[in-house]
């Protein structure tokens, strides 16, 4: 076997294997040597034929008789029910049971990790990072939260000692990992299944800086308020680095100017008293910001910075993040995964500084029946940002209904901040509503962390009819 299996992980059996954390860690496994097989509800997905050409053996749905008695742990995630079968089964066989980021946290042994978490940017911020240092034959290993150009490229055992991982903060199980290099982008409430109040948010993100290794840096967005916080409240600890970045005059790493280029952006930032200007190559100020923050977790790696920056722009996207998925009759369809109004907001205005005077059409699925609850005022006010949406009713994923939590609270919130909204419950009539509201040079935005993306195909094949 290669380097670095965890014994116990010889022959993991995955339940939710095709999900996108899962199916990161039971790829890298298999490319170190294991003998990996797991279960997905969700069909024969792209991610799982992408597995079973590493070997994987995936079965359809959950039942007891998937787990093999020679299976020498379960990885589950925190989505995973207490009555699923085969968790059952694990008990009545006496199989441990490792959480996912248990069996990430073992993945980064002996390799020096880069963590990245916080609001909002960690799947990009993490994607920017592996393409780079790809790109510079660094060969590094990474587990990301979304697929970088084909179903099964969000993860990668590399012949490097660089391991770049997405750290979950929804769960607090970015707690397990003890990383070299630790970026928070920011912390704000969210996530309101797991924590009470912003307070408890901050302390969770202190708990996760102090398991930095000693002579480790923190990499913190300055102009940030939830950043700058955690940033306060841990800076009189002598063995950690604090390197901050941001537009203000006080940064470490100063962005100077970014400028749009269409779909891209030109970056300046002062660095060690050197400028410095680079090409990132997804549009808005958002994205800037998450390039820099890779620049600096790399430069405090010791990569050289000139490099670095050139390398970066290799990096073109990540799925479902302002993803161009076609054109048809003169309308671009773009994929956004924001789910949080921050971000809603970020990639609105992003697209807007792109999009010139061409109007933009908004299909949102608001995500999870709590987000919605504490959020969907500020869901309502981001889409006023756009030129009209279509508002599809709440994606449940893990949760149960909560009562009178529906996306009526979002339209309202809308209209209010004067947006053009309409309800739609039938996502088999979203196709052929734009269809009928798109004229040549709009772009259609299908936004949200569900199933809205399998819209975008469906909507590129109306409009050319």
């Amino acid at each position: 076997m290669k380097p670095g299996l965890p014994t116990a992980m010889e022959r993991p059996h995955f339940i939710g294997i095709g999900g996108a954390g899962m199916s990161g860690i039971a790829k890298i496994l298999a490319q170190r040597g294991a003998q990996v097989a797991g279960s997905d509800s969700r069909g024969d997905s792209e991610t799982v034929q992408a597995l079973r050409a590493h070997g994987v053996v995936v079965h359809g749905g959950h039942a007891a008789d998937h787990l093999d008695p020679a299976t020498t742990c379960v990885v589950v995630s925190s989505a995973i029910r207490a009555d699923n079968p085969e968790l059952a089964r694990a008990a009545e066989l006496g199989i441990p049971v490792v959480h996912r980021s248990d069996a990430l946290a073992r993945l980064m042994d002996g390799l020096r990790p880069i963590a990245v978490a916080g609001t909002h940017g960690k799947t990009t911020t993490t994607s920017m990072l592996a393409v780079s240092l790809s790109a510079l034959g660094l060969d590094p290993s990474y587990a990301i939260g979304g697929d970088l150009d084909a179903p099964g490229s969000n993860a990668h055992h590399g012949d490097g000692d660089i391991f770049v991982a997405e750290a979950d903060e929804s769960d607090r199980t970015f707690h397990k990992y003890a990383p070299q290099v630790a970026i928070i982008l920011n912390a704000e409430l969210d996530h309101h299944a797991n924590y009470a109040s912003i307070e408890e948010i901050y302390e969770s993100f202190e708990t996760f800086v102090s398991k930095v290794v000693p002579g480790g840096t923190l990499v913190v967005a300055h102009g940030q308020a939830g950043a700058a916080e955690i940033a306060a409240r841990v800076g009189g600890n002598p063995d950690l680095e604090i390197v901050t970045y941001g537009e203000e005059d006080t940064a470490d790493v100063r962005i100077v100017k970014i400028v749009p280029r269409g779909l891209t952006s030109e970056v300046t930032v002062l660095l060690a008293g050197r400028m410095l200007t680079f090409t990132v190559s997804v549009p808005g100020r958002h994205y800037a910001h998450n390039a820099v923050a890779a620049l600096a977790a790399g430069v405090a790696l010791g990569i050289p910075v000139h490099n670095l920056a050139s390398a970066l722009g290799k990096y073109t996207g990540v799925k479902r993040r302002l993803q161009l998925k076609g054109e048809a009759a003169g309308v671009q369809v773009i994929d956004s995964y924001a789910h949080h109004p921050t971000e809603m907001a970020a990639d609105l205005e992003a697209i807007r500084g792109a999009a010139g005077d061409s109007r933009i059409l908004v299909v949102f699925q608001p995500h999870l029946f709590s987000r919605t609850q504490e959020l969907g005022k500020e869901m309502g006010q981001a889409l006023a940002l756009a030129d009209a949406s279509l508002v599809l009713d709440i994606y449940p994923a893990r949760e149960d209904p909560i009562p009178g939590v529906t996306s009526e609270l979002i339209i309202t919130a809308a209209r209010a901040a004067g947006a053009d909204v309409t309800a739609e419950h039938a996502k088999d009539a979203v196709a052929d509503v734009i269809a009928g509201m798109a004229k040549p040079g709009d772009l259609v935005l299908t936004m949200g962390a569900g199933d809205v993306t399998d819209l975008g195909p469906a909507i590129l094949a109306r409009l050319a009819n």
